[in-house]
Parts: structure tokens; sequence; C-alpha cells
């Protein structure tokens, strides 16, 4: 009976102790309501400071224009086309790979993103406002027709001071060596970019997207430029371009055989041509002629002629064979939202004003709340450990 007596009281001891304990470590919105509006003067004054920022930010910014394009692409029937659906329905996706002739919908982003594309959209000659003839993107660039805005000009000389210190001196452009041998110019060499041709390249990324939607089996182009016209075109021709890549690579093999047998066409119909006039020549010569010795070698040319005809009209077949067989393996896009001029600018003034004015509330609250429960975190962090 004693011992039950001793410890009820002791519990009773740790449950008034603990207690407080546990109401401290639960969050009161009341007294954080009150120390928020207690450092008002705070938020208020982070809040007119950051909306002055958004207001510059805002009126110096640079308009952007937004051009996108939705096509559906064509595709062959195949084995491997009816395959891949098969395996869709029953979760698995084949879409990635290429069968045959069939470039998937998939490396589409990989061409748009590759350098020979990149650098063929950069010294595409286009139509700006503040010049009279077309001229690249490139080229607009080097000349300094745009003025840097205000932020870029500060982000240059804030955080990105050490690149403008260390990163002054630019480094010369590496030239391929050139030989003196004749043959040099059918052999692959590698793409040669300049520095200033790279830095551009970096940049072409935010440019010019493509996104691929494999459910639905349609892609998105999207194009993002200074002014509306020159986005337009931009767009016009990076969707050209985009068709004629995967055409080529579609009607590589179909085109290559129909280079070969154009070629043997070609030399047929010249060896047919040339035995004709000999044949003809040799007709009117043994006219008049009785002798075994003419009627000989009339004969020999005939056989030939006819050997060369044969060739050349097999070979005419095969050339409309081919000229169909590229016709058909050449893919067409379904154009379902062409490219339209933008009337509006993508980037709104009021959005970015009220992001920075959001900012400045929320950097307000912390510096309260901080300013507030610093020094109850520093003590939590500082308190001795109880013993048992």
């Amino acid at each position: 009976m004693e011992e039950n007596v001793n410890t009820t009281p002791l519990e009773e001891n740790k449950n008034t102790v603990t207690a407080p304990e546990q109401e401290e470590e639960g969050i009161d919105v009341v007294a954080l309501l009150r120390g928020l509006w207690n450092g008002r003067v705070i938020i208020i004054i982070c809040t007119a400071v950051f909306i002055a920022l958004g207001l510059v930010a805002a009126l110096t910014m640079k308009r952007t224009y937004s051009v996108t394009s939705v096509m559906v692409p064509q595709l062959g029937s195949s084995k491997g086309s009816s395959l891949s659906s098969l395996a869709s329905l029953a979760g698995f996706d084949l879409g990635s790979a290429s069968s045959g002739s069939e470039l998937s919908p998939l490396i589409y982003p990989q061409i748009v993103s590759s350098v020979p594309f990149r650098l063929e959209l950069m010294h595409t000659p286009l139509h700006y406002e503040k010049c009279d003839t077309l001229i690249s993107m490139y080229d607009y660039a080097q000349a300094d027709y745009e003025k840097p805005s205000v932020m870029s000009v500060v982000k240059k000389y804030t955080i990105g001071l050490p690149g403008v210190i260390f990163g002054s001196k630019e480094k010369p452009d590496i030239v391929y060596p050139a030989t003196g041998d004749s043959n040099a110019a059918t052999e692959a060499t590698p793409l040669v970019v300049s520095n200033k041709e790279q830095k551009m390249l970096d940049d072409m990324g935010k440019v010019i997207s493509l996104a691929v939607d494999k459910k639905e089996g349609y892609i998105t182009l999207t194009v993002v430029g200074s002014e509306p016209v020159q986005t337009a075109e931009l767009a016009m021709k990076a969707q050209q371009l985009l068709q004629d890549e995967v055409t080529r690579f579609r009607v590589e093999k179909s085109q290559s055989e129909l280079d070969y047998i154009q070629a043997r066409y070609d030399e047929a119909k010249e060896e047919a041509d040339r035995y004709q006039v000999m044949l003809a020549t040799a007709t009117d010569r043994s006219q008049n002629v009785t002798t075994s010795t003419a009627g000989v070698g009339k004969a020999r040319i005939q056989s030939k002629y006819n050997v060369a005809n044969a060739v050349f009209m097999e070979l005419a077949k095969q050339l409309e064979q081919a000229k169909m067989q590229v016709k058909k393996d050449t893919p067409a896009f379904s154009i379902i939202q062409p490219v339209t001029l933008p009337t509006k600018p993508s980037n709104s003034r009021s959005k970015t004003l009220v992001v920075w004015t959001f900012l400045g509330i929320v950097l307000g609250c912390g510096i309260v709340l901080v300013k507030d429960y610093w020094p109850k975190v520093k003590e939590m962090f500082n308190k001795p450990e109880k013993s048992e």
C-alpha cells in the first residue's frame, strides 16, 4: 500500500511537467498572426522595395512572342506499327524504336536540338523591324540592334561579375586544317562552330522546343522570338526544316536506289541511242550493196541494239518504280494548328509585378518570423538534456 501512495504523486508531477512542454511544441496561430501584425512595418517596407524592383523589371523587360504549331506525322503502316499498337494495349511502349525506314516521333526532339538544325535556323534570313533588309538571327545579335535590359545588366555585374572579371578574354576560334588533297572534299570532316555561334547555340534551347504526345500521337513545336513577324517566320522555317529532315531520313534508302537506277538508265539510253545511229548508218550503206559482209555487219549492230534497247526498256520500268517508291516513302505531316502571327506578347508585365510583390511579402514575413522565433529556436538547441 505504501508503494502505491508514493508512486502516484510522482506520476502526477511528470504529467504536470510534460503538459506545458507539449503545449509549447504546438504552433500558436494567434501568436503567429500577432507577431506578423507587430512586424507589419518591416513587411510593408520589404513589399514596397520589391514592388519598386518589380516595376523596374516589368518596364524594362524585353517583350517576347510565342508561336505554337501542332502537327501529326502520317507514318506508313507496317508490321512494326501494328505490333506497337498491340504492345501498347498490353501496357508496353515500343514507340521508341525505329523499325525499318520508319523514324519514331520520339526522335524528333533530338533533331530539333541538333547542331546542324540550330545552325540552319540561326543563319536563316528573317524580317526585323529595325532592319530594312532580311537578316539572320546571328547577324542581328552581332550587330547589337537590341539594347540589354536593366535586369540583365544588374545580373551581369552582380551574379555574373566573376565571369566578367576572369572570363573577359575571348578564346580564338578553332580552325580545321585544310589539306591539299583533291579527294579531301569527298571525305567526312567535323563540323566546326565558332565561339560566337556556340554561345548562341546554347541559347537556342530557349528559342525553339518540341514536345511529343505519345498517347495522342501529335507533336507541338514552340518558337519564342523578340518580334511577331520574326517569330512567325522562324516557326515556319523550323517546321519546314523538321519535315525536310524527317523526309530525308525516310527516303534515304529509296532515293539512293533511285539515283543508282537513274545513272544506269542514262548510260543505257546513251548506248541504245549510239547503236541506233550506227544501225541507221549501216542500213543506209547496205541499200545498194548485196554482199554478205555488209549483211553480217548490219546483223551484228542490230543484235547489239536489241540488247541495249531491252536493257534500256527494263531500266525505264525500274526507274518509274523507284520514283513511285520515293513518293510512297515521303512522309506527310497533317498540320492541325498552323503557324499564326502572334498579336500579344507571351510575357506579361502585370504577372511580373505580381511575382515580385509576392516575393516581397514572403521575404518580409520571413524576416519577422525569424526575428521573433530565432531566440526560442536557439534556446531549444542550447537547452541541456534532462537527466532521467
